[in-house]
């Protein structure tokens, strides 16, 4: 049997946590699987999976060579990207994690340019809120803010994550009430739910001095940012918003920034949005074709 077939096989076996959802993934029957994972065994002495009838789990043995199969596939694919380069090609496939947040507000439209400019690439983007380990998702990039100073992983800013106060003119002209820190709790908020921030408190430095003021009551909250955008140019109400996503929208007039002078706390998600890749990726010519990609699309839009 194809040893690194077999190889490929048990991983995605492993990630997969079912022969049937892996052979789905890979194409392939279950019974392709079951055997190769069999072989693997056989070959080994020693069990890789604990099976019954409803589930299957890795042994200790199957988790320490699964640690090992990764590499042994990861040094293989780069292996075939250096010699890809070699032939002055730009194809294979980059996956990519990022916050669905930045998919309408920038990564979209950034994922279609790449796609336009080397169309022997592939894109395998993952949509989500969670902190993803790249290195154990088997990731090549990741775009996001928060945490950067992580063991083995190279962060190179993109844009600014400056905080912005906003609200759509159909609300203002609802509720033409001044809005300052003082009258903030007779307004309708928005307010983002994440474990990043702060649920009770906002702080903020305006006009030379700090502020901490308790959050007013909102009118609508969720963990879902996007269906708080959705609202807030509805004119629900008003909303701290990144500068990333709000953008495009200000300069429509769509909506408009209050308090301007005011400086925003990102809190936990930090000062700037980083495109965060592991070490060994470095001298990676997709990965710095995406990026530039990323830095040239979020320029144009003013984003600095």
């Amino acid at each position: 049997m194809d040893q690194l077939g077999a190889i490929s096989m048990f991983v995605a076996t492993a990630d997969q946590g079912s022969f049937t959802r892996a052979a789905a993934c890979l194409g392939k029957t279950t019974s392709a699987l079951t055997k190769a994972v069999t072989h693997l065994e056989t070959q080994l002495g020693t069990r890789l999976f604990e099976r019954s009838t409803r589930r299957i789990a890795l042994t200790e043995a199957g988790h320490l060579y699964l640690a090992s199969a990764r590499q042994v596939l990861f040094q293989l694919q780069q292996a075939q990207e250096h010699i890809d380069q070699l032939q002055q090609q730009m194809c294979g496939t980059l996956r990519l994690v990022a916050p669905p947040s930045f998919a309408p507000a920038f990564l979209n439209a950034v994922c279609y340019r790449f796609l336009e400019l080397y169309p022997q690439m592939r894109l395998e983007v993952e949509l989500t809120d969670e902190f993803v380990d790249l290195l154990a998702g088997g990731y090549d990039l990741a775009v996001r803010d928060g945490p950067v100073d992580l063991p083995d992983l190279i962060a190179r800013p993109l844009t600014a994550n400056r905080i912005l106060l906003c609200a759509s003119p159909r609300y203002l002209q609802r509720k033409p009430l001044a809005v300052t820190p003082q009258t903030f709790h007779e307004h309708d908020w928005l307010i983002f739910r994440h474990p990043a921030l702060n649920p009770h408190f906002w702080r903020f430095s305006l006009g030379g001095q700090q502020h901490r003021v308790a959050q007013p009551v909102p009118r609508l909250a969720s963990d879902n940012y996007d269906f708080l955008f959705g609202a807030l140019l509805a004119g629900l109400g008003l909303q701290l918003c990144p500068q990333w996503s709000a953008a495009p929208y200000l300069q429509r007039g769509e909506l408009v920034q209050l308090l301007p002078e005011a400086v925003l706390d990102p809190e936990q998600f930090g000062p700037r949005i980083h495109a965060i890749y592991p070490v060994h990726r470095r001298q990676t010519r997709k990965h710095q074709a995406f990026i530039e990609c990323l830095k040239e699309y979020l320029n144009q839009q003013h984003l600095h």
